[in-house]
């Protein structure tokens, strides 16, 4: 049975990286190895970073064992590949106002959309932004209509 998980993105400039889901999350990482991996705690999830260029950089840090698959151990690739925007890290505010005009005012990530607001049997209100490496992350909340 599988008890844990956690999610890592594999990125090409960790320090940006790290930095911006720092303000974003408000908090600090739990763990970090080397500059090579680090930790944010949500509650129960976990979010990782992992440098992808790290390995290739450091080869005298890093021991590995086992075949070389390309697909998964070609770290530099990956974090150098175009993102699709298939995986959204959703998050959920108490506040989805007060988020959204924080998330604004530290000018972190890009592309940031207003509120938008969906019903498809349940309403739903959220906004998106880009995170250093064109990951989408979606922001959802307690919405108050002020108009």
């Amino acid at each position: 049975m599988i008890n844990k998980a956690m999610t890592y993105l594999i990125v090409k400039d960790f320090d940006a990286s790290v930095e911006f889901y720092k303000n974003l999350l408000e908090r600090d990482t739990v763990a970090i190895n080397m500059n090579r991996f680090a930790i944010f705690q949500i509650n129960e999830m976990e979010l990782a970073i992992l440098n992808g260029l790290f390995d290739s950089l450091n080869s005298d840090k890093v021991i590995t064992d086992g075949k070389y698959d390309k697909i998964y151990d070609d770290t530099v690739s990956i974090a150098n590949a175009g993102n699709s925007g298939k995986t959204v890290i959703n998050l959920y505010s108490d506040n989805l106002n007060s988020e959204y005009e924080r998330i604004n005012n530290l000018k972190i990530g890009s592309d940031i959309t207003e509120i938008k607001y969906i019903n498809a049997g349940i309403p739903y209100y959220y906004f998106c932004l880009k995170d250093p490496d064109g990951n989408t992350i979606e922001i959802t909340g307690d919405y108050c209509n002020n108009s």
